[in-house]
């Protein structure tokens, strides 16, 4: 993945900026917190704001030659969704919503809730270095017997059509 020239990475970082800002309370605080502890555990993390639309401000994302996780914020919880979080091995159980995603894993953080820091910033690490790796996201047991389904349905219609 090629490095974004110095005054993209610099928007991009002040987009973050302003993003937190606009929070103004908790989740701010929140945010800026975790992103912290991102920036620790990948020295030269890209940070952008995508999906902004005239209803969104957007949402923060990180990447290392890819998206590691984003940075959603609700009225409860600061949310940090990983790209290709079920490939992720989660010994101290940080993720705990979107388990039953395909792909995804997330972090919900509510209000005055602590994460283990060095924990954190070893899934973060272990996303990059999955990134950088070029290999795609593990695809779960029951993904696959659904894509298998999929191939033998198609497979059987055509032997329908066929006869």
């Amino acid at each position: 993945m090629k490095k974004p020239a110095p005054s993209t990475e610099k928007l991009g970082k002040t987009q973050v900026d302003k993003r937190i800002a606009d929070l103004k309370d908790w989740r701010g605080e929140t945010l800026s917190r975790m992103r912290k502890l991102i920036q620790e555990a990948v020295p030269g993390v890209m940070e952008d704001v995508k999906w902004a639309k005239a209803s969104s401000p957007g949402v923060p994302v990180w990447s290392h030659e890819g998206i590691i996780c984003t940075g959603e914020s609700y009225k409860s919880v600061v949310k940090l969704t990983f790209a290709k979080g079920a490939s992720l091995k989660d010994p101290t159980k940080l993720f705990n919503s979107s388990l039953d995603g395909n792909t995804r894993r997330a972090i919900d953080i509510k209000e005055g809730e602590k994460i283990d820091a060095s924990a954190f910033k070893a899934l973060i690490r272990a996303a990059a270095e999955l990134n950088g790796s070029g290999k795609k996201a593990k695809q779960l047991p029951a993904q696959k017997s659904a894509a298998q389904k999929s191939v033998a349905k198609k497979k059987s219609l055509k032997a329908k059509i066929s006869a």
